[in-house]
């Protein structure tokens, strides 16, 4: 990612954040609508999850400026979720899940940079993600 990519991406996680709770249920329920199968993967209270989605997405949008640190977190997340029983074919539904949330609460400020740079970095989060299940498997 470039550093532009990095700043846009910075930029609009700003306007994510005010969505809260909200963001989250967004995102899943496009997960679920592209692969209901999904939400097998889940259970008990979604508005943890939530939380959770919400966390992560801080931590590693604070980290894109630091890519040894990123890697470390996204590989830890990696082997968390081949716990949960994710493999590789479902990073697939979950990137595109997020970039239609992200063109549904950003609206006209999802510009095309700004798709590319957030592709840019599933990309980079899901092939380390990948790596981790593969490893594992």
């Amino acid at each position: 990612m470039t550093p532009q990519q990095i700043a846009l991406i910075e930029q609009s996680y700003e306007k994510l954040s005010k969505f809260g709770d909200e963001l989250g249920e967004l995102f899943y329920d496009e997960l679920f609508a592209i692969d209901g199968s999904l939400r097998d993967l889940f259970d008990g209270d979604m508005r943890r999850q939530y939380m959770k989605l919400l966390m992560t997405l801080a931590l590693i949008v604070r980290s894109l400026h630091a890519p040894d640190a990123l890697h470390q977190i996204v590989r830890n997340l990696g082997v968390k979720h081949v716990g949960y029983g994710v493999r590789p074919e479902h990073y697939t539904p979950f990137g595109n899940a997020f970039l239609r949330m992200l063109k549904k609460t950003l609206g006209p400020d999802y510009t095309p940079e700004l798709s590319d740079a957030w592709t840019a970095a599933l990309r980079t989060l899901t092939k380390i993600m990948k790596d981790v299940a593969v490893t594992a498997g």
